[in-house]
């Protein structure tokens, strides 16, 4: 995507790539195909136009190591919504580590988190331990991935928002911590440099010559994108999975229910940003689903037209724990279920509960983050793809109980990466100048009594309590 001055989208071009579904719980991306479609999009996108610094925004905790002699990565990335690292992180918790892992990275022992992605893939594919003990082993997350090659290899670095995704580095320092490594077996060697979000002094360059000047994790640069720069000021990201981000300003604040601590972002030399999270692991994966699982819909934009069908879900509830629950449950042993089904029911009330699941696993974790800050949402600011469906967000404004705000530019993340690009560039001098260029595009007002809402919630509650225990980890 390419921005001007105002924040307004010029260009864009996008190319959907393969989702790996290997066996239950594995989801895996072919890096050298995310590289072909980076090349190819940017080719596109950039026909017309003199770009002035380039962003890269990533999901976070997907992980790829690759060879730096020959640039081929060792197998396929695992995603951030993969569930094999289930031991690893069980066994880190089991025996106390959790508590280091807690105190230092601002994380829990999770599948999620990049840390134990990487510890997996140094024990089980051939050739990835030996190579790094020999110094020719990477590893990454797709920001460090994409970096590598823009530059012909000559750059292997990270930011600071997705160093804070691996369990791999102090929240305090900034920096990746020898206790941290120790416990996941991880050769400081294998390591990307972490750099300000942010950075004047420059990534490098592409081989067009283009400087790239920042990188940021999707939600933080979300959370750029929507201007959140205020200590208080939160946004949710609507995508594969949803993440809520709240601005809590420059110390780490510590969650004890069941939110993270991560950092927001870092511009340059300035102190970074910190930010409580609450990652919900499916809510548009759900629709697609939906689409290519079941097939009771052609697209994922036919969702909101089968939804709309029906008044309300029927009695049905749908907790779509593919991948566990994440925030504010952390419960890996959790799967997915349909309840509350009697024969009344049809695919419209699927559809229906689909997009209500979406609101009610943001409500989860807005009930959390109100607890740990003590802050009372006023409104929501919203974006991502499935922000487009109109019913979906009436329902979040409905199961909330506050407005929801949509902006004018929806693809946030985006934004967020060239905002941030722009500002370590000159071409933006501060952020009033990006809070001048924020706009509400729609806005949904809650509808639903009370009584109504209270009832729903109880109900999302008592089916979330029924995905419980439903494998035994490791197993």
């Amino acid at each position: 995507m390419v921005f001007d001055h105002r924040g307004a989208v010029v260009a864009r071009h996008q190319i959907e790539h393969k989702q790996i579904l290997p066996r239950a719980g594995w989801v895996e991306h072919d890096p050298a195909e995310i590289w072909r479609h980076t090349q190819d999009v940017m080719r596109e996108a950039f026909r017309e136009y003199h770009i002035r610094a380039l962003g890269i925004a990533n999901q976070r905790e997907t992980t790829v190591v690759w060879d730096r002699r020959t640039g081929e990565a060792f197998g396929n990335a695992i995603v951030w919504q993969d569930t094999r690292t289930d031991r690893i992180a069980e066994a880190l918790e089991r025996d106390g580590r959790g508590e280091v892992i807690r105190r230092k990275s601002g994380l829990r022992p999770a599948t999620y988190f990049a840390g134990g992605k990487l510890r997996w893939i140094l024990d089980n594919v051939d050739g990835a331990r030996a190579a790094a003990g020999r110094g020719d082993a990477l590893f990454g997350t797709m920001d460090t991935w994409v970096l590598w090659n823009l530059t012909g290899g000559a750059v292997h670095a990270t930011d600071v928002t997705n160093a804070s995704r691996t369990m791999l580095m102090d929240l305090e320092t900034l920096d990746w911590d020898d206790e941290l490594l120790s416990l996941f077996g991880v050769p400081r060697a294998m390591l990307p440099r972490i750099r300000p979000s942010a950075d004047p002094g420059g990534y490098g360059t592409t081989a067009a010559g283009i400087p790239v000047t920042a990188a940021l994790g999707d939600q933080q640069a979300a959370t750029v994108g929507q201007v959140c720069f205020a200590p208080g000021e939160a946004k949710n990201t609507y995508g594969t999975g949803n993440f809520l981000l709240l601005n809590t300003g420059t110390k780490p604040v510590r969650s004890e229910h069941g939110l993270l601590t991560t950092v927001a972002y870092r511009f340059g030399e300035q102190p970074p940003v910190y930010a409580l999270e609450g990652s919900i692991a499916v809510t548009g994966a759900a629709v697609q689903w939906l689409r290519d699982q079941l097939r009771i819909i052609d697209t994922a934009a036919q969702s909101e037209e089968l939804a709309a069908r029906v008044p309300d879900n029927g009695g049905m509830y749908f907790v779509p724990a593919f991948s566990g629950l994440f925030a504010p449950y952390w419960r890996a042993d959790a799967r997915g279920a349909i309840v509350g089904l009697s024969r009344f029911d049809t695919d419209a009330h699927l559809a229906r509960a689909t997009l209500e699941a979406i609101c009610y696993q943001s409500r989860d974790v807005v009930e959390a983050m109100q607890q740990d800050s003590g802050v009372t949402l006023e409104v929501l600011k919203v974006d991502g793809g499935v922000t487009a469906n109109d019913l979906c967000m009436q329902l979040q404004a409905d199961i909330l109980g506050v407005p929801v705000s949509r902006p004018a530019v929806a693809e946030t993340t985006a934004l967020g990466a060239a905002y941030a690009a722009g500002l370590a560039a000159g071409y933006w001098n501060d952020t009033d100048e990006l809070r001048a260029n924020w706009n509400e595009s729609h806005r949904w007002m809650p509808g639903w009594p009370a009584s109504r809402r209270d009832e729903g919630y109880a109900d999302w509650q008592r089916a979330v309590a029924r995905s419980l225990d439903w494998i035994e980890i490791g197993a």
